[in-house]
């Protein structure tokens, strides 16, 4: 954009004269600054497909177009690509349900968080209480008094839905299974899960829990299944290695015990050589945790990894075991069947009509300006990521130097709709400087100043003719 400047008059005031260079500077970056935030949106797409590792949550039913989605006999359902958080099938997924024992998926991420910031052990020996043993259903027959470690119980939690296990956990944490329960909700309020709710860390009724423990409420655990998905995808992401317990096929609990604890998950990948199981067993699969109780039916969020792309899905309010698997395969064979994650923007990608900014006292006086993360997003499977659109957004209209490489300047958010897909897919990733800029001598400086207010000047003088 060129500049035009009108002089003034002849002065003999080197303070006006600094003032004139000063503001020329000044409105010369800020029109230049205007001009980049007014080019258009175009994208140059990257051909290597990879999955994005940064989650997001979207929050739209999206099944739409030709892709056609299966018949479900349930309460309800969603589906969802696990790196990105891109809803690929919604069924009342948004309704508050009875969660049963997939209320324990907030008690395993919440054990794992304390050992993963060094607050508990895997090897941490728990001494059972009198609640845990006085715990119905689901359970491994703990006593009172009775010792065993973390991780032990933490198995007989992920693989047999032990209540007993989990509330002799939910105590070793904070003290009484009701204090757990706060930071059960706490957790999900940080989560953005916006209908769980949970009176105690197994998934019982109120009337089921023993009577000299349950709290003082009319409530219920609730929880939708968008909000299971979420609480799973908070697992995979920031637990990569839950697989090492929810994949376990079975697990000797005590050495006199008869028999191992098998795990409920029939779905497990492991399982197509079982007898029982091979006919509901299923490629990639490796988690997470079913349900159960008389007024939830049977649930199941489950989850599976195929050519690189995550899915999880949850089913709630099935009429058997059985079913709660079948109708889960349904959801996961939707979602590998007819969608992909593709890599639209490479990491360090330089942005359109943004390839710098000013830099003011430093040695140079501009700098690149990259974006920090690649970005990714589910696509019909076969399909292209075209007209993909973005937005800059700068913290400031110049940088002062010194400034350091990988220095955040701005964001720049994508927005993407796929063919078929009722909602648009957005991603933001910072913008970041490309390269150091030391701070320039006042010798450097003082004769850029000159030069600059010359070249103001004869751009003055040209534009009177």
């Amino acid at each position: 954009m060129s500049k035009k400047w009108k002089l003034s008059g002849r002065s003999g005031h080197k303070k006006n004269k600094r003032h004139l260079v000063k503001k020329s500077i000044a409105s010369v970056m800020l029109l230049n600054m205007l001009c980049l935030s007014a080019l258009p949106a175009t994208m140059v797409f990257a051909e290597k497909a990879q999955t994005s590792t940064t989650a997001t949550t979207n929050s739209t039913t999206t099944v739409a177009g030709s892709i056609q989605k299966p018949e479900l006999n349930l309460k309800s359902a969603i589906l969802i690509e696990a790196s990105t958080g891109q809803v690929l099938l919604s069924m009342n997924a948004d309704e508050p349900l009875p969660p049963a024992s997939m209320t324990k998926m907030m008690t395993e991420y919440i054990v794992a968080e304390q050992v993963k910031q060094g607050k508990l052990k895997w090897t941490d020996k728990v001494t059972v209480g009198e609640n845990p043993k006085l715990t119905t259903g689901s359970r491994i027959f703990l006593n009172q008094g009775d010792v065993h470690t973390v991780e032990e119980l933490y198995i007989a939690m992920a693989v047999g839905s032990a209540n007993d296990a989990t509330v002799a956990l939910a105590e070793r944490v904070a003290g009484s299974e009701q204090e757990f329960v706060k930071l059960m909700n706490e957790t999900a309020k940080q989560m953005g899960m916006k209908t769980a709710h949970f009176i105690n860390a197994t998934g019982l009724d109120k009337k089921d829990m023993p009577a000299k423990f349950r709290p003082e409420t009319d409530k219920e655990d609730v929880m939708s299944a968008k909000d299971a998905a979420i609480l799973a995808m908070h697992i995979v992401k920031d637990h990569p290695d839950y697989a090492k317990y929810t994949a376990i096929q079975s697990y000797k609990f005590r050495e006199r015990d008869k028999a191992p604890i098998v795990n409920y998950n029939w779905m497990l990948e492991a399982n197509k050589n079982i007898p029982n199981f091979k006919a509901y067993a299923y490629p990639g699969l490796d988690g997470l945790k079913t349900g159960h109780t008389q007024n939830a039916g049977n649930c199941f969020t489950g989850t599976a990894v195929r050519n690189g792309m995550r899915l999880i899905s949850v089913v709630m309010g099935a009429d058997s075991e059985a079913h709660r698997f079948t109708e889960t395969k349904k959801v996961l064979d939707f979602g590998f069947d007819n969608f992909e994650v593709k890599q639209v923007v490479p990491g360090k990608s330089k942005v359109e009509g943004l390839d710098t900014v000013p830099v003011k006292k430093g040695v140079e006086t501009k700098v690149g300006v990259v974006s920090d993360g690649d970005v990714s997003f589910v696509v019909p499977k076969g399909g292209d990521a075209k007209g993909v659109k973005f937005q800059t957004k700068l913290d400031a209209a110049e940088l002062v130097a010194p400034i350091k490489k990988g220095t955040k300047v701005g964001t720049i958010t994508y927005t993407y709709k796929a063919e078929g897909m009722d909602q648009a897919q957005t991603k933001t990733v910072n913008l970041v400087t490309s390269e150091d800029v030391e701070k320039g001598s006042w010798f450097r400086l003082f004769f850029r100043a000159i030069g600059e207010m010359f070249a103001d000047l004869f751009d003055g003088i040209k534009n009177l003719f």
